[in-house]
């Protein structure tokens, strides 16, 4: 079977490759976490498709190479266009494949989606560029030349949305792509493959090469015929993708964990900050950037801790398709022990629960209780490992100093949030932590004009904006000489 209906969208579930279908001997079993039902077989991809997309992509990056910047521009407008069209098909059967909210999908990620790529059409047309500057007579000009084959690797907690945030600014600078979707989520990858054929991208330009890690995706970052990799996961996965990308000096993008750090000082708004609390199980729990360690001043905690629990009260667990829900399943079974197996331990250690702790006893299935581990032990894996869960830790502090320390005291740097009640206080702060983004009295505003990566075991490198394109593009500077000219 090559296709499958979910939730009534018909979705292809073979490769797309050099603008058509390519089915697999073999084949992986897709399920819903919603409710464990199969959604479909997927092909399962390895060398041989692998190296099929690698040289699609390499044939066809000269044309899309020498494309203008405006007509790469349209077609990826055109692609927006087709996104907005078909918010509802995405959003629907991303829900049933990775479990996240329909309500989240249908008014956040999807049109997010398609503001990616008409974001990163309008800053390749209008805003790449850098002034020319003169030295000792002689002009420099700086200019971003396509690099060739990007191969992306996409995680399964936001699929299409994080797919989108590396495709569009590899497509806007010139390069041709090869996805390899995370194989837990592999749907909306299939879905907007058909999108990209449709707004007119050639074939060749973008493929999608769907299996399991171990084989696709180490034929495909292995590859002699890349020029970038990116990948968005874990720390080990991407030390391994190091190694295979060592051998052809293949440059590398990692945006990977965290382990951030939710920072309330005894200023703080309480209101605002048991509010931004809360919001840290969102996607329950399965947020890179979420600032999973409550950080609150001793003379504040209780009264911190009773307005926090009060509002996770509220929220309703259930199935990610109705609308009123706010926390749905985790994405596997896998990962749902993974995540047991941390809170497991902490109570072994003896770690006080103020709320959760377990499974959701009514629901069941993939759902895992909000939970709290107040004053964990310094140095515990609760506190310094990422759970990627519904699982957050409460700790105090005393001075500025202590906090601070708290705040840097793991391998990870990817955000923080810092609620205070003091502008200068809260800068003061926030020049001592050591992470890529910080939000100071709010959380998750992402502008793509602004850089996004981590520090430490976090990341390397940075995407949005100029950042993006500095990566997929090789940057050249051409220097004019002022004489020797005969016109």
């Amino acid at each position: 079977m090559t296709n499958v209906q979910v939730a009534g969208v018909t979705v292809d579930t073979r490769h797309f490759i050099n603008g058509e279908r390519v089915a697999s001997e073999e084949t992986f079993t897709n399920v819903s976490p919603i409710d464990a039902s199969a959604l479909g077989e997927i092909s399962r991809g390895g060398q041989r498709e692998v190296d099929l997309a690698v040289a699609a992509a390499r044939a066809a990056f000269p044309g899309w190479a020498a494309t203008s910047p405006q007509d790469r521009a349209a077609i990826m407008h055109k692609i927006a266009d087709l996104v907005e069209e078909r918010v509802s098909d995405l959003a629907n059967v991303e829900t049933m494949d990775n479990g996240a909210l329909l309500r989240s999908h249908l008014r956040g990620v999807m049109p997010r989606v398609a503001h990616n790529f008409r974001f990163f059409a309008d800053y390749l047309v209008n805003d790449l560029g850098h002034p020319d500057f003169e030295t000792r007579g002689h002009n420099n000009h700086v200019s971003w030349d396509p690099s060739g084959v990007a191969a992306l690797i996409t995680p399964w907690n936001a699929p299409l949305m994080l797919a989108t945030w590396k495709i569009a600014p590899a497509l806007a600078a010139g390069d041709t792509v090869v996805l390899k979707p995370a194989e837990w989520t592999p749907l909306t990858a299939s879905l907007f493959a058909d999108i990209a054929a449709e707004a007119g991208l050639p074939a060749g330009v973008f493929n999608v090469v769907q299996g399991y890690g171990k084989e696709a995706g180490a034929s495909l970052v292995g590859h002699p015929d890349l020029s970038r990799i990116s990948f968005t996961g874990s720390v080990p996965t991407a030390k391994s993708i190091a190694r295979a990308a060592a051998d052809n000096l293949t440059p590398c993008s990692f945006e990977l964990g965290g382990k951030s750090p939710c920072i309330v000082m005894e200023d703080a708004d309480l209101e605002l900050a048991a509010t931004l609390a809360v919001e840290q199980y969102d996607n329950a729990g399965q947020v890179c950037l979420s600032g999973t360690r409550i950080l609150v001043h001793e003379n504040i905690a209780d009264a911190f801790a009773e307005a926090f629990k009060t509002k996770v009260a509220t929220l309703r667990q259930g199935d990610p398709r109705d609308i009123e829900t706010d926390i749905g399943p985790q994405v596997h079974r896998v990962h749902f022990e993974r995540i047991k197996g941390f809170v497991d331990r902490a109570k072994e250690g003896g770690a006080d629960i103020l709320f959760g702790g377990g499974p959701n006893a009514e629901l069941g299935g993939l759902y895992f209780a909000p939970t709290l581990v107040k004053n964990p032990e310094v140095g515990s894996e609760i506190v310094t490992q990422e759970v990627f869960g519904p699982v957050l830790t409460m700790q105090t502090f005393t001075t500025d100093e202590e906090v601070v320390a708290m705040a840097n005291g793991t391998e990870f740097g990817l955000a923080a949030i810092l609620v205070s009640g003091n502008r200068e206080h809260a800068d003061l702060i926030a020049k001592q932590l050591v992470a890529g983004t910080i939000w100071v009295n709010c959380f998750f505003v992402r502008d793509l004009r602004a850089p996004f990566g981590g520090s430490k075991k976090s990341g390397v490198g940075r995407e949005g904006g100029t950042w993006s394109f500095d990566f997929y593009a090789d940057v050249k500077n051409t220097v004019f000489a002022p004489n020797g000219w005969k016109e």
